[in-house]
């Protein structure tokens, strides 16, 4: 098992979406027309780009996240937490109007409904200039779909031709365009998303579908792990950690900015999948998305590093 990294620390872009989550905790979820009193309200910076970007910083890497915000008092709060975190927001431009917001009703059994309102994320529909430069010094560009497609595509295509390990979270879960699909290296669905895209319910078929479309590809299994396989291997299961969990929030954008540090690293694929289930193990341990996220030092020594 690698033990701390001792060479430069790796440069990690994120392109993707940035939030505030509006969080609401009630017994019961209101009905048409009707008004509950809630328990608890939390405001909590979210998006799956901006978790993957803190869940990178927190694994010992360098990101920088290229995303908008609105002109509004959250604009300003979401950079600033950003920032706060590690996280280099040379990348995040400004848009006229509201920052992207996520309305979610969690009840006390667990269930929960969300309204996103993508606000500044729906303006980004291209790479803007600059970009490029940015992608430049970059090992790995993770990517999710929570901004327009024709936006997601431009990245792809910028993060291939800078060289970067192009890694794509296809959530939320929706068809996949060609024209996608050609500028990703390595794709990381859940075993949901996987069905969806492939048609394949078994994790292991769905796989060697998904291997038709792109290079490299890991199928996270929740509490049973993860499963990886690239092109002309063997594929590879790697057991999760046997923890309670108490909040599943964000474990997947923990695994993916934690995979990219690793595999930018140099781990083999063994170690890097190792260390990301580690720290996904770890943040499921604790309440809250990007809260919940482990550091450096937590993650080897839950290793045993």
């Amino acid at each position: 098992m690698n033990s701390a990294h001792s060479g430069p620390v790796p440069r990690i872009a994120v392109f993707g979406s940035i939030n505030m989550d509006l969080v609401a905790y009630v017994e019961t979820a209101p009905s048409r027309g009707e008004t509950v009193m809630g328990r608890e309200f939390r405001q909590v910076p979210g998006g799956k780009g901006a978790n993957q970007a803190v869940a990178a910083a927190r694994a010992g890497g360098d990101p920088v996240f290229l995303g908008a915000v609105g002109d509004d008092a959250f604009g300003v709060q979401l950079r600033s937490n950003l920032v706060e975190r590690g996280v280099d927001v040379s990348g995040v431009s400004t848009h006229e109007g509201s920052s992207g917001v996520a309305h979610i009703v969690v009840e006390d059994g667990g269930s929960n409904s969300i309204i996103v309102v993508p606000g500044a994320n729906g303006a980004v529909t291209a790479t803007r200039e600059g970009d490029a430069r940015l992608l430049e010094g970059s090992s790995v560009l993770l990517l999710q779909l929570e901004l327009p497609m024709s936006g997601v595509v431009a990245a792809a295509r910028a993060g291939r031709a800078a060289g970067a390990l192009t890694v794509l979270t296809p959530a939320p879960a929706r068809e996949l365009p060609a024209e996608l699909l050609e500028g990703v290296d390595l794709l990381v669905p859940n075993q949901h998303e996987a069905a969806a895209i492939t048609g394949e319910t078994e994790p292991h078929r769905a796989l060697e579908e998904l291997l038709r479309r792109v290079p490299e590809v890991i199928v996270t299994l929740g509490a049973d792990g993860v499963l990886y396989g690239r092109r002309g291997g063997e594929p590879l299961h790697v057991p999760s950690q046997r923890v309670e969990a108490v909040d599943t929030t964000a474990a997947g954008d923990t695994f993916c900015g934690a995979f990219a540090v690793a595999r930018a690293e140099g781990r083999a694929p063994e170690d890097a999948l190792r260390f990301a289930s580690a720290a996904s193990a770890l943040s499921v341990q604790r309440f809250g998305a990007s809260t919940s996220m482990p550091d450096r030092s937590e993650i080897e020594t839950a290793l045993g590093g």
